[in-house]
């Protein structure tokens, strides 16, 4: 996919860099100290090699176009532009195709955070405060599911 932005934005005379897991180090710090430095104005990133040891302060948008089925991953991303350095407000974007899978995934990602940062933020004593019916719903499963067999 990363591949296909940057055709896509090189046909379209914006000039950019892709930096993948493939990248080799010495390629990628170069793709690093170029976009830092402005060289670059656009750099995309796999969500494989964004989760790793970035340091991007200059970026000021980040876009999520492929999105993971686990947030940490994503959140993990996304925080390479939040540095110590950083001087200006950072616009994380989301792109999700509506009436797609895609939009199931994104909406199952919202809920996993509501989830963790209500769980994470308030400790054990969040599960306390759930009331019968939303307790329920955290542990059934999914409507619907059928277990099979002789039980």
């Amino acid at each position: 996919m990363g591949r296909l932005l940057q055709q896509h934005l090189d046909s379209r005379g914006i000039e950019c860099e892709f930096l993948h897991g493939g990248t080799p180090v010495a390629g990628r710090e170069e793709l690093v100290e170029r976009f830092q430095n402005g060289d670059i104005p656009v750099l995309i990133l796999s969500l494989k090699a964004a989760g790793t040891g970035l340091n991007l302060t200059r970026a000021d948008h980040v876009v999520h176009f492929d999105r993971w089925w686990n947030p940490a991953v994503e959140d993990q991303a996304t925080d390479r532009a939040y540095r110590i350095g950083q001087h200006r407000p950072v616009v994380v974007h989301r792109f999700v195709t509506a009436g797609t899978i895609e939009e199931r995934i994104a909406s199952m990602l919202e809920s996993k955070r509501h989830l963790a940062d209500s769980v994470l933020l308030r400790g054990t004593d969040a599960f306390t405060e759930l009331t019968d019916g939303e307790l329920t719903e955290l542990v059934a499963l999914s409507p619907g599911y059928h277990l099979g067999g002789d039980l």
